[in-house]
């Protein structure tokens, strides 16, 4: 079997940010809001990235770069009907590559799911294993990836570095604009006993190889549209704000959050036109491409469960969270958000900070107004009977540790019942 080291390291190259847009503010900080004047080092670890109309071309040749002769395409049934998982098979039999097809991947994926695929991909002798889809897909393929290197359940890789033994090649090719599962360390799978979601997060699952092109965008329905730009909207400002960020990753989080502002409620609109999809694409992709390396925050540890336990979008959870969490990180030091404002176009020049951070909560729930998304959890079906469990899985989600603000299970509770 081909197998890449779990090694931790760079490996491939980077992809080279465009200039973001000019910021005010403080650009070194440690916790949120105090100027960090000490020498630090900064990770930066991401795939190699092929971007732009057409990108989906290249996969045979990627694939056959990684040493595949049977690779294993993930995917589901949305883009196997969409015809864009026949684009990638055509595109991989152009290769001289006959690959075996699972499209049996849903929404947030299950943990019977990905061991029903690994069974498949176990039999079938593949090798490179290939995700042609949305978060859930790629999330999927991770699994797959990590049963064969690791064996076990999938489960058993709840946290942190638990994939310690090396896994197949990952190219992914990602088809919403949003997740940025394509570049990232992380994997979110459903526990279906416990209807809770858990994070799987380690430098293993940093795909070798993501083509990232745009076409694929224009199938996505509306409400995933709106999902996962949202999604990427909370990517870029949690990254910005997190206890892990760096020099490395902070431009990429202000250009992002300037992209996704400015075009998601343009591709809600004008589906087809190519230039608002690109910078959505670009958007999703340097929110990704920060938040691996930085991590996230109390937006995502408690999504994760809102999503486990009733089955819902995940950034549709966000965009209702993300208002809320700013609010509540703010009281803590504020500062750290006014760069944030400036770069979706908030006029901060001689505004307290607080009132810069509220101004930024505020218009994340206006775009989210404009784009559909519900203004509270309970229209999502989360009652305050909920919230207890929801606040206790919250305190053991990885992405709690790098919110700027600590947070015990009574602030949790309280921001979700801000939330209902």
């Amino acid at each position: 079997m081909i197998v890449r080291s779990s090694v931790p390291g760079l490996r491939g190259r980077t992809a080279e940010a465009p200039p973001g847009p000019e910021l005010s503010g403080p650009q070194r900080v440690g916790e949120i809001g105090r100027v960090d004047t000490t020498e630090q080092l900064a990770k930066f670890h991401v795939p190699e990235i092929v971007f732009g109309p057409g990108a989906l071309a290249e996969l045979g040749h990627c694939a056959r770069r990684l040493g595949a002769r049977r690779p294993f395409v993930v995917t589901d049934l949305g883009l196997t009907e969409a015809g864009w998982a026949a684009e990638a098979t055509a595109h991989l039999r152009l290769a001289g590559l006959s690959a075996v097809v699972w499209d049996g991947v849903t929404p947030n994926p299950k943990d019977h799911e990905v061991e029903a695929a690994f069974q498949r991909y176990a039999e079938s002798g593949s090798d490179v294993i290939i995700g042609v889809g949305g978060g859930s897909v790629i999330d999927a393929a991770k699994g797959v990836a990590i049963l064969s290197g690791n064996g076990g359940r999938i489960l058993d890789y709840e946290g942190v570095d638990k994939v310690v033994h090396p896994i197949p090649p990952l190219v992914m090719a990602p088809s919403t604009s949003g997740t940025g599962a394509d570049v990232s360390q992380f994997a979110i799978i459903t526990d279906t006993a416990a209807a809770s979601k858990i994070t799987i997060l380690s430098r293993a699952l940093v795909p070798d190889i993501s083509l990232i092109d745009p076409r694929l965008l224009i199938t996505m329905p509306d409400w995933l549209n709106a999902a996962t730009g949202l999604d990427a909207l909370t990517h870029a400002i949690e990254s910005f704000v997190s206890r892990a960020h760096n020099t490395l990753t902070e431009q990429h989080s202000l250009h992002a959050a300037h992209l996704i502002t400015r075009n998601l409620a343009r591709t809600m609109f004008r589906p087809t036109e190519e230039e608002p999809r690109t910078a959505m694409a670009q958007g999703a992709l340097e929110a990704g491409m920060a938040f691996t390396n930085a991590i996230l925050g109390a937006t995502h540890a408690m999504s994760h469960q809102v999503g486990g336990l009733l089955d819902a979008p995940h950034g549709v959870i966000n965009g209702v969270l993300l208002p809320h969490v700013i609010r509540f990180n703010a009281e803590a030091g504020a500062e750290r958000y006014v760069p944030l404002a400036a770069a979706i176009g908030i006029e901060t020049a001689g505004v307290p900070a607080m009132e810069v951070a509220h101004e930024l909560a505020d218009r994340v729930r206006e775009l989210a107004d404009v784009v559909g998304v519900p203004k509270g959890l309970s229209s999502l079906g989360v009652t305050e009977a909920d919230i207890p469990l929801l606040a206790r899985n919250t305190l053991k989600d990885a992405c709690l540790t790098t919110n700027p603000r600590d947070a015990s299970v009574e602030d949790i509770e309280r921001l979700f019942r801000a939330a209902l």
